[in-house]
């Protein structure tokens, strides 16, 4: 069966992931550049700091003593902020946009996308316990 701390850091973690989902959604990836970028702009520090669940999985990681599943999350994390930076830089500062890039950040992404990750890291955070 599963611990309570296990399931309490689990739905934390939810409710922390369906902030940032709420925040970012948008039709496209673009729309969803363009909502982060509103935050950027102001702050790369507020940017940041809208991101909780990379905070979470810094702290997880520690308090699992550096388990794989742990590390694997905090990595997914840092890449994906990672990523939405080097693009916002590309797209918006930069403007130095391919056109095979631009086709696919205006191409519309399914509702439901932006929520895998509700589905898929806590399965990581059972894992890493």
């Amino acid at each position: 069966m599963i611990s309570d701390a296990v399931l309490n850091y689990i739905l934390l973690f939810i409710l922390l992931e369906i902030f940032e989902v709420s925040w970012q959604k948008a039709p496209s990836i673009m729309g969803m550049l363009i909502r982060m970028y509103q935050h950027y702009k102001r702050s790369v520090l507020i940017f940041l700091i809208m991101h909780p669940t990379f905070y979470f999985a810094i702290g997880f990681t520690m308090l699992t003593n550096y388990s794989t599943a742990s590390l694997i999350l905090l990595f997914i994390k840092t890449f994906d902020i990672a990523t939405k930076i080097l693009l916002i830089e590309q797209v918006f500062i930069k403007r130095e946009l391919s056109q095979e890039l631009s086709l696919v950040l205006l191409a519309p992404i399914n509702k439901l996308v932006p929520y895998l990750g509700v589905l898929f890291y806590p399965v990581l955070i059972l894992l890493a316990i």
